[in-house]
């Protein structure tokens, strides 16, 4: 058991091995590692004592793929040193496991952990060696690690304020919980190990498009139809493997009871007939692609077995909200206080600090949300004043400055293996620097930083968002961004474009991007949201970028090469 809850059988095992089609000639590398699994990436579990024996520098490329499915992740930026990605349905997690999470980063950790947009945490820096302590720990305080990496489906999202709302259509967070009960479990689970690519959900009552629904494979979205209340159905959405992918209306509304059944078969769908040939072309993107959504719709109904209502009037509203500050709950006299935690990076101090605030002022409870945030909710209103002058507000604060409030950044070169640039510290030293030069007023930006094209900033649902990677100056390899406009989620939901395709990360940086903005500030109203065009250019040379004759000028303070 080694202190992870996971307990395969062979009648498991089997089962996962018919989920492959491919097994005796595997389509591309990770498909082979599977294989070799018998088509179940838990099995890794089976040879944890020999892999430990031997040490990390003695994985083979296989075993650093597999152990992802226990949620051990090698990092090459820090060799010999792991990350562990926890699953936390719907971002809600207590005072109790935020303590014990501090615990192993200072204790066999390196003192880092992360909020991710996914509203889980990653612990970071511990090694191979004491995944079985680490483990034995999390469990104790019901925490899992377990299809947190490649192709599963990862930590359902959902809204931070599921059930406390005063302006949700419906709760949905039992249908979170159902979904992750059936998907994972306490074990894991090998029906659901096997997926051609990774998997992204979200369901959400919230009408104010706090999850980014319109990225994601499969989004739950609050609708209402004939007077019931439920869910309209997206399907195909994606970030990476070729950019922001918006999602489709499947046609379908259902309502919460159905929610998980319907769910469950278009997953199943989706590993049954999804492509597995070309890692960047397997997502379920590309088998709605090949067949149309009306095929899906019919082969959804086929398994399950009965029809399926048309989908109902979306009810969401053009609106973003981040869920900060002080939101009034519809519990009586009770409030939620968000806080803004930058690009999600916390020490152990911070999460012991949040677990004694939430258990002195709330009930105990902490909500991270998907822009890397926590809510700490369930606040008498008698008491937010109180909360409000603890000095760990002063570093998070509620009321943060509109560029600091709508960063994002993924982990960047600190810890990932894909990432290009580094993006956390240098996307806070940004935000200070615009507000310096374009102060606090003005409507918040969502501002996402990407550190490569997978896109986990989610740097095209952005109102401003860099993709980073390595360009030629002077001679010199440097960090570099593209910079994007105008995508957002919702129901108005568009891919940002990149306008700009060569930006150095220099001082020269903040000025484009502050020229950029006031631009964008003056298109978004005068042009009511829509997609940047021609005439914007026009008006970003007002603003100071000369010559922007094409989406793809390339902008630097010295000659590149």
């Amino acid at each position: 058991m080694l202190g992870s809850g996971i307990s395969l059988t062979a009648n498991a095992s089997s089962a996962a091995s018919k989920l492959i089609n491919s097994a005796d000639a595997p389509s591309n590398a990770v498909e082979g590692y599977k294989a070799s699994m018998g088509g179940d990436g838990l099995r890794i579990l089976e040879h944890l004592p020999q892999i430990m024996e031997r040490g990390a520098d003695s994985l083979t490329p296989a075993e650093k793929e597999l152990l992802k499915w226990l949620g051990v992740f090698h990092r090459r930026p820090t060799p010999g040193k792991f990350m562990m990605r926890m699953r936390l349905p719907n971002g809600f997690v207590r005072g109790e496991q935020l303590r014990a999470i501090a615990e192993l980063s200072r204790r066999l950790g390196d003192g880092v952990v992360d909020i991710t947009t996914r509203q889980q945490i990653e612990l970071r820096g511990f090694t191979l060696g004491s995944v079985p302590e680490i483990w034995k720990k999390l469990r104790g305080v019901d925490l899992r690690s377990l299809q947190t990496g490649v192709d599963n489906v990862r930590n359902i999202n959902g809204c931070p304020l599921a059930g406390l709302h005063q302006h949700e259509l419906l709760d949905a967070s039992p249908v979170v919980q159902d979904l992750d009960r059936i998907i994972v479990g306490a074990q894991g689970n090998p029906e659901f190990t096997n997926l051609p690519r990774k998997f992204n959900i979200t369901v959400t009552g919230c009408l104010d498009n706090c999850t980014h629904a319109e990225s994601q494979d499969i989004a739950l979205i609050p609708a209402k139809k004939a007077g019931r209340t439920g869910f309209n159905v997206l399907v195909g959405g994606k970030m990476g493997s070729g950019g922001f992918t918006v999602a489709s209306p499947l046609n379908v509304f259902v309502e919460a009871f159905q929610a998980a059944p319907v769910v469950v078969e278009l997953i199943k769908i989706y590993r049954d007939h999804g492509p597995r040939e070309a890692r960047s072309k397997c997502r379920f993107a590309f088998l709605i692609e090949e067949w149309g959504l009306s095929r899906l719709r019919a082969k959804l109904i086929e398994r399950l077995g009965h029809e399926l209502a048309f989908q109902g009037r979306d009810m969401r509203s053009s609106a973003h909200a981040d869920h900060l500050g002080v939101t009034r709950q519809k519990q009586e006299g009770l409030r939620a206080v968000g806080l803004c935690i930058p690009t999600g990076r916390v020490n152990p101090n911070h999460l012991d600090e949040l677990a004694r605030l939430a258990e002195i002022y709330g009930n105990g409870e902490i909500r991270l949300t998907t822009a890397q945030n926590a809510v700490i909710p369930n606040v008498p209103g008698d008491s937010v004043g109180g909360l409000l002058a603890e000095p760990l507000l002063k570093e998070f604060s509620p009321r943060p400055s509109p560029f600091l409030r709508s960063m994002v950044a993924c982990v960047g070169t600190d810890y990932c293996n894909l990432a290009l640039i580094e993006t956390k510290s240098r996307a806070v030293a940004l935000s200070e620097a615009l507000h310096q030069k374009l102060g606090g007023s003005g409507n918040p930006l969502t501002i996402h930083w990407s550190g490569c094209p997978a896109g986990c900033g989610n740097h095209q649902a952005a109102d401003i968002g860099f993709r980073g990677f390595k360009t030629r100056l002077d001679g010199k390899l440097v960090d570099a961004v593209a910079i994007y406009a105008g995508g957002q989620t919702g129901p108005q939901a568009v891919p940002g474009d990149e306008i700009l395709e060569t930006v150095p990360c220099d001082d020269n940086l903040p000025e484009v991007v502050a020229n950029v903005i006031e631009s964008y500030r003056f298109e978004k109203e005068a042009r009511e949201h829509a997609a940047w065009s021609d005439p914007l250019f026009t008006a970003a040379d007002t603003a100071g970028l000369a010559s922007w004759h094409s989406p793809r000028r390339i902008v630097s303070s010295a000659r590149t090469n």
